[in-house]
């Protein structure tokens, strides 16, 4: 019986211990991961909240090296790509891979067109590639040039400043282009600047995987989710379910549609995840069938293997 017992005990030992041994390196890139946050984002409120909860370090664990982006909490895309392209100049590495959510998607590719020999790939995370029906709505109730439209833009710039204030940046803000850049049209006029690499102009679908831009050649990928209400302990997926109606029958993750958010290679629009599911929060209050944060390391591990 003793031995039988000690057995046992060696064997539970062995299974923890497995993890560990066989994804050592799993996530170890050739070059950093850089996480790009989305609108109204941050990249760690006072050093203890982060946008990207948990993940940064479920990255690093098995060998990846990460940083995390700051750039504008409300902006335009073309702005924050400007931003983000500062940022990585000065990070000091030969290139990066991009993993960017929600408005970090088109951020990251105006960035690729600034400096495209510093990307190795971009991944768009239930990114806004072709833009939002909610921004769409949005824009179309509150008058142009009205007090209704300042009083919004004034509100959205001061809560950008706070986030300023907390998490020790001094990124620009601007209410109102944040919200142009993401309706339909911005976006489509974004897409038109930006030739349409990696986004398909005319289907509901990705693109090739290896994009040119510039004589540059970028991986591009892309994943999202398809759910909106995935856990009943997640406070902010009634809200979601209000900000969902903007699509109607179309599938979406509570504040865009899978066809915005198919970009290059799309891995799965399939995930039962919604909009803030795919960061990890609330607070990993997440879907309670798709664990984001094995999203996140398994497209490391693909990037490992296609020697980035």
């Amino acid at each position: 019986m003793r031995k039988f017992i000690t057995l046992t005990v060696m064997l539970f030992c062995v299974a923890l211990a497995a993890p560990s041994i066989s994804y050592a390196g799993y996530t170890q890139t050739r070059y950093p991961i850089v996480l790009v946050h989305g609108v109204t984002g941050f990249n760690t409120i006072g050093g203890l909240i982060n946008y990207f909860h948990t993940i940064p370090w479920n990255l690093e664990r098995s060998g990846a090296k990460v940083y995390t982006a700051s750039v504008s909490f409300v902006n335009s895309s073309q702005s924050r790509g400007q931003q983000l392209a500062n940022y990585i100049n000065g990070l000091g590495e030969p290139r990066v891979n991009i993993m960017a959510h929600s408005q970090g998607a088109p951020t990251a590719r105006v960035t690729a067109s600034l400096i495209p020999w510093k990307i190795a790939s971009i991944t768009s995370i239930d990114g806004v590639n072709k833009g939002s029906k909610v921004a769409d709505v949005i824009r179309g109730i509150i008058p142009p040039g009205s007090p209704v439209e300042g009083g919004v833009n004034a509100i959205a710039n001061a809560l950008g400043s706070l986030v300023n204030a907390l998490s020790n940046s001094n990124n620009p803000q601007n209410g109102l282009a944040a919200l142009e850049t993401l309706t339909t049209r911005g976006t489509t006029e974004l897409n038109n600047a930006l030739g349409w690499k990696g986004v398909n102009r005319w289907s509901c679908a990705g693109t090739n995987e290896d994009v040119w831009i510039n004589g540059q050649k970028i991986k591009f990928f892309s994943w999202s989710g398809r759910s909106v209400y995935t856990n009943w302990t997640d406070i902010t997926d009634p809200f979601l379910g209000v900000t969902s109606l903007a699509f109607g029958s179309q599938q979406n993750d509570g504040l865009v549609d899978v066809c915005s958010a198919k970009m290059g290679n799309v891995i799965s629009t399939n995930y039962d995840m919604n909009h803030v599911d795919a960061i990890n929060h609330l607070f990993g209050a997440r879907s309670w069938w798709t664990n984001p944060v094995a999203l996140y390391r398994s497209q490391a591990n693909r990037l490992k293997n296609r020697g980035l």
